[in-house]
């Protein structure tokens, strides 16, 4: 299969960080491109979800008689055996 040449400008931090890891794992920049590129065209797309940053709420954002529901709900469910884990619960908060 022919090659093909690939040039980037990136930024040298990322570029040394990068390396430096893909050398801990035993891989070329090369080898680690082209492992890139073909997952974008198994995933006929990037291999990675893009997501916005989002800051969670904070309780600033609601009145005091939504606070006082949300909190109030949550120790009933709580009381009934129907709490989650902490992983749930930030996974659920931070939207993920």
């Amino acid at each position: 299969m022919k090659s093909a040449s690939v040039n980037v400008r990136i930024n040298e931090n990322i570029k040394q960080h990068a390396e430096s890891i893909l050398e801990d794992l035993g891989l070329s920049r090369a080898v680690a491109i082209d492992l890139f590129y073909r997952q974008i065209i198994l995933h006929k797309g990037l291999p990675f979800d893009l997501k916005l940053n989002t800051p969670p709420l904070s309780t600033s954002d609601f009145t005091p008689s939504e606070l006082e529901d949300i909190l109030s709900r949550g120790v009933e469910e709580s009381n009934n055996g129907n709490g989650r884990s902490a992983k749930e619960f930030f996974t659920t908060l931070l939207g993920e």
